[in-house]
């Protein structure tokens, strides 16, 4: 697995490790991992809106990606939601897979534990810190950097737009700078800038709010 061939919800995975400060047990936020999938199925077609509800365009095109497969079989079989709602609705599911793959791809390791001597459970580590460390500095780059938006990839732009509103960056964009990267990565999708708003919006109201001193 390439830096390159990454899909969008293993980057904002990824982007979850802070290389210097790595999470206890490899447990990270959902919502971002599956925020990245439901802008990644949009992008490719296979997830389209319907006056807001996120809808699957076939019954039987797939991705050949695991995980995002198995979204897009969850909103198949469940009843219609907006995409707000599919953010957090079972994210776990996403975030689990999605993780998974990782693992596979060689980006993370599973290690296996007993909770008190006994409970069997597995905990997380991050195998590839090199390339996580250049995946959160490119994604900064692409949220603070000096070059316009319109020079990114659109799939960069997304990344950066979503890991900013889950604050997974350790720095935060302008106004006018998220509005310019949500623009570019909703530029070649119909319909796609409106959901990349919606999935932003909802995982902004999932980080919890510094408590005040």
């Amino acid at each position: 697995m390439s830096h390159g061939s990454l899909t969008l919800p293993a980057r904002l995975s990824l982007l979850a490790w802070d290389t210097a400060r790595p999470p206890a047990g490899g447990a990270h936020p959902a919502g971002p991992v599956r925020a990245g999938a439901l802008v990644d199925l949009a992008r490719r077609g296979l997830l389209t809106d319907e006056d807001g509800i996120a809808t699957p365009a076939d019954m039987d095109s797939r991705s050949g990606d695991a995980a995002l497969d198995g979204l897009l079989e969850l909103v198949h079989e469940s009843c219609p939601h907006p995409w707000r709602t599919w953010v957090t609705l079972r994210a776990r599911v996403t975030a689990d897979a999605v993780r998974e793959q990782l693992v596979a791809g060689g980006y993370l390791r599973a290690e296996k534990r007993r909770v008190l001597g006994v409970f069997p459970s597995v905990e997380y580590a991050l195998e590839r810190a090199a390339a996580v460390k250049v995946l959160r500095e490119e994604t900064r780059e692409a949220l603070l950097g000096p070059l316009p938006a319109a020079g990114l990839a659109e799939r960069d732009a997304a990344v950066a737009v979503l890991a900013d509103a889950a604050d997974l960056l350790g720095g935060s964009a302008g106004e006018r700078r998220v509005e310019e990267l949500t623009e570019r990565a909703g530029a070649s999708v119909p319909g796609l800038e409106r959901i990349v708003r919606e999935v932003r919006a909802a995982v902004a109201a999932t980080v919890p709010v510094p408590a005040s001193s």
